[in-house]
């Protein structure tokens, strides 16, 4: 896997428990480098389709560079799954990620495999649908962009990345919404 014995991404295997989760979601907070969860219920499988769900917030276009990256060096197919949203923003996250996936073909003249996926739900269900589609998707790696903060409904019921990780039957990868993002090196 792309994640083993690589220092750009930090590998935590743990039992499929929310306080287990938890408590490794709060300590990777402040984590510049995308972190993935490997769970005792997850099939780890070579890595040949990524699902990408992008929602109306801005950082969700952090994970161009994160899925482009695990794309090009696993020959990866790139699944963008659009928030079924009302507005533009989500549409406009996913053709920044679009252009960015264009560049890099262009820059390097390598061919990434990519193809956008409308959603059932909007933005805050997104993250719920994404874990539960796998038999739609048949992805080996999901990858998702942590809350930028606690607020109390997390506090309370938990983090929808936590209840991700614990409905996920592969990998998951978080990537914290962050200024200073971690860049993969090539």
């Amino acid at each position: 896997m792309i994640w083993e014995n690589n220092e750009d991404i930090k590998l935590i295997e743990c039992a499929n428990e929310k306080c287990t989760i938890q408590k490794h979601l709060n300590e990777c907070r402040e984590e510049r480098r995308p972190y993935v969860f490997v769970t005792n219920t997850m099939t780890v499988k070579p890595l040949h389709r990524l699902l990408v769900p992008v929602s109306m917030l801005e950082e969700e276009t952090y994970k161009a560079e994160i899925c482009t990256y695990i794309a090009r060096k696993t020959g990866a197919h790139i699944i963008l799954l659009q928030a079924n949203d009302y507005g533009s923003h989500a549409r406009q996250n996913v053709n920044r990620i679009v252009t960015h996936i264009k560049a890099v073909m262009e820059r390097t003249g390598e061919n990434i495999s990519y193809e956008v996926a409308q959603a059932k739900k909007d933005s805050f269900g997104l993250v719920r649908e994404a874990s539960e589609r796998q038999r739609d998707f048949r992805h080996d790696l999901l990858i998702l962009t942590a809350s930028r903060d606690y607020g109390l409904d997390d506090i309370l019921f938990g983090p929808p990345e936590r209840k991700a990780i614990q409905r996920a039957l592969v990998p998951v990868m978080l990537v914290n919404p962050r200024e200073d993002l971690f860049s993969l090196c090539d």
